[in-house]
């Protein structure tokens, strides 16, 4: 294991191009990643956004990522972060609108890797397709960010997806849950069809977010009886903590409540938890990012 530094950014995971994936087709994996990036309050002190928008945008670019699941962004974040990634483009819409107000569950992608070839937002409630509504006991309005995605290196189409559960509601996580998988079940199979893809079934699967549930709950449960656990279905063992969860200050033990979840048809190569911190010592957010190399096929 390699310690690499960047401005800014003291980095403690594996080389990103360090191949996990089979033999000789390394360039043919995609790296996901999950990463809460806690919403710009200036009350955070020396952890406020602007002290961390450097590090937040290194720890993407410096793990080489293809996709990556944020949340908690606000807009301006999200301005922020385009500026500073100009290799990559993103899509997402605010919670509270379906506009720019409140916080967005954004998919930035890589514009050299990947083509957009639809998107959407549905919202986490009885009435998904209206913006701004909010259901069951959820404190806050919760979204879920789709998008069908081409692999421009082997022309393969996936359905990448994005959310964040609410975290108060302990019905509103569980229904979220099930409205997850009831919805990425009809979007994956409506895709495929309109993408030709005969004989498949339905596109495969990456499901990232901030889900605020552990393991052994019942939204986990459910989430993991339609999907696989990345962290478990890796080939390799899985690298760094076993939380996700450190309240810019430590890692907090058994908080493991950020996740990536694949569908049939995707192969996990390696799992991590990266715990990286930046120069000064500090945490570039309250939560660790989650990353996946995965691939698809059998």
């Amino acid at each position: 294991m390699s310690l690499l530094s960047l401005p800014g950014l003291v980095l403690t995971a594996c080389n990103p191009e360090t191949p996990v994936g089979p033999e000789g087709s390394a360039r043919d994996t995609l790296r996901v990643l999950s990463f809460n990036i806690r919403y710009d309050n200036p009350e955070d002190g020396p952890d406020a956004w602007p002290h961390r928008k450097e590090a937040v945008a290194d720890m993407i670019r410096s793990q080489a990522v293809d996709v990556a699941g944020l949340q908690e962004a606000l807009k301006r974040q999200i301005d922020d972060l385009e500026a500073l990634l100009p290799d990559y483009a993103w899509l997402g819409v605010g919670r509270e609108d379906g506009m720019e107000q409140g916080e967005f569950a954004p998919i930035f992608y890589r514009r050299d890797r990947l083509d957009t070839l639809r998107w959407g937002t549905f919202w986490l409630s009885e009435t998904p397709d209206i913006p701004g509504s909010r259901s069951w006991d959820a404190a806050l309005e919760r979204i879920a960010t789709w998008a069908v995605l081409r692999d421009r290196q082997t022309s393969e189409a996936f359905l990448a997806v994005n959310t964040h559960f609410d975290h108060r509601g302990a019905e509103a996580r569980t229904r979220s849950a099930e409205l997850i998988v009831e919805r990425l079940d009809e979007l994956a199979t409506a895709q495929s069809g309109e993408q030709g893809d005969e004989g498949t079934g339905s596109l495969p699967v990456l499901l990232t977010g901030d889900f605020n549930v552990r393991e052994g709950s019942a939204p986990y449960a459910v989430l993991a009886d339609a999907f696989s656990d990345a962290l478990y279905a890796s080939e390799q063992p899985h690298e760094g903590p076993m939380s996700t969860w450190n309240g810019f200050e430590a890692i907090v033990p058994g908080g493991r409540i950020d996740y990536i979840f694949v569908g049939d048809g995707v192969r996990v190569y390696a799992h991590r938890i990266l715990p990286d911190k930046t120069a000064n010592d500090r945490f570039p957010s309250d939560h660790l990012p989650v990353l996946a190399e995965i691939g698809f096929g059998k």
